[in-house]
């Protein structure tokens, strides 16, 4: 049941709702107010910096990792194992480990850093490093991609991997004269399920972990969301806000598909 909420989000974003009144019809106000809301467009901005970090990191880490291991055997199945472990732990729980991983005082990565004579950052204490800290924590839930990777690498047959090293290529000209062009519907599967599911992953831990801070560094979209529609009891901008957010990640999917020429077709002479 996907298309009726969709549809009364839609309704609600031209209304004022506080979900005690009746809805009242209001037009594009609630639009207006977004954009004349400086709050409302840095979340917008923080969150499409966070999709431009996040999600080509964890393509090119799930890439490299479904590369090497790749093989069978006991050994490379706990190493999968164990990267897959991270995406099937529950967000809150996750949450609340990289709270006390990325402690500035007694957490294991600050104790590490500082063992090995690096700077030992305040972590979710300055806006820039609690940013990051989002990304970092992204980055080892990859599991679902590496595990899609590994079913496409699966997918190419032998056999042009031994006539290419029949013909003299090395690994590396096997991997993007063969793999990689025969993997992007793959990669582009998965760029667009981490581009709608990084948007809705953030939520948890800017909650659990930050609740937008410091200085509204880590106030992602749906934070914001959460914010106006339950402490505020603003719906209908909270609606509008979902709807520009649709509008958004319908525009980042088209572009790509423009950008990697989807949608042309060569002509049959």
């Amino acid at each position: 049941m996907i298309v009726l909420p969709a549809l009364i989000t839609l309704v609600v974003a031209f209304t004022k709702y506080n979900a005690i009144q009746p809805p009242i019809w209001i037009g594009l106000d609630n639009f207006r107010a977004l954009l004349a809301s400086p709050l409302a467009r840095l979340s917008l901005r923080i969150s499409l910096q966070f999709i431009f970090l996040a999600v080509p990191l964890r393509l090119i880490g799930a890439l490299l990792l479904a590369l090497l291991l790749q093989r069978g055997g006991r050994l490379f199945g706990g190493l999968r194992a164990v990267v897959f472990l991270p995406t099937i732990l529950p967000e809150g729980a996750y949450a609340l480990i990289w709270l006390w991983i990325l402690n500035p005082l007694y957490g294991p990565l600050n104790a590490v850093l500082h063992a090995v004579g690096l700077p030992t950052p305040d972590w979710l204490l300055n806006p820039t490093t609690a940013r990051l800290s989002m990304v970092l924590m992204a980055l080892f839930t990859i599991g679902e991609g590496m595990a899609l990777l590994l079913v496409g690498l699966k997918t190419i047959p032998r056999v042009y991997y031994e006539a290419a090293r029949v013909d003299g290529a090395n690994a590396w000209q096997s991997f993007w004269r063969i793999s990689l062009p025969l993997l992007t519907p793959w990669l582009l599967i998965l760029t667009f399920r981490d581009i709608v599911v990084s948007l809705q992953n953030t939520f948890t831990p800017s909650f659990v972990m930050t609740y937008g801070g410091p200085y509204y560094a880590t106030t992602f979209v749906p934070l914001m969301l959460f914010e106006l529609a339950f402490d505020l009891f603003d719906f209908g901008v909270a609606a509008a806000m979902t709807v520009v957010l649709y509008l958004l990640t319908s525009l980042l999917v088209v572009g790509i598909v423009n950008l990697v020429g989807l949608n042309r077709h060569d002509d049959v002479a």
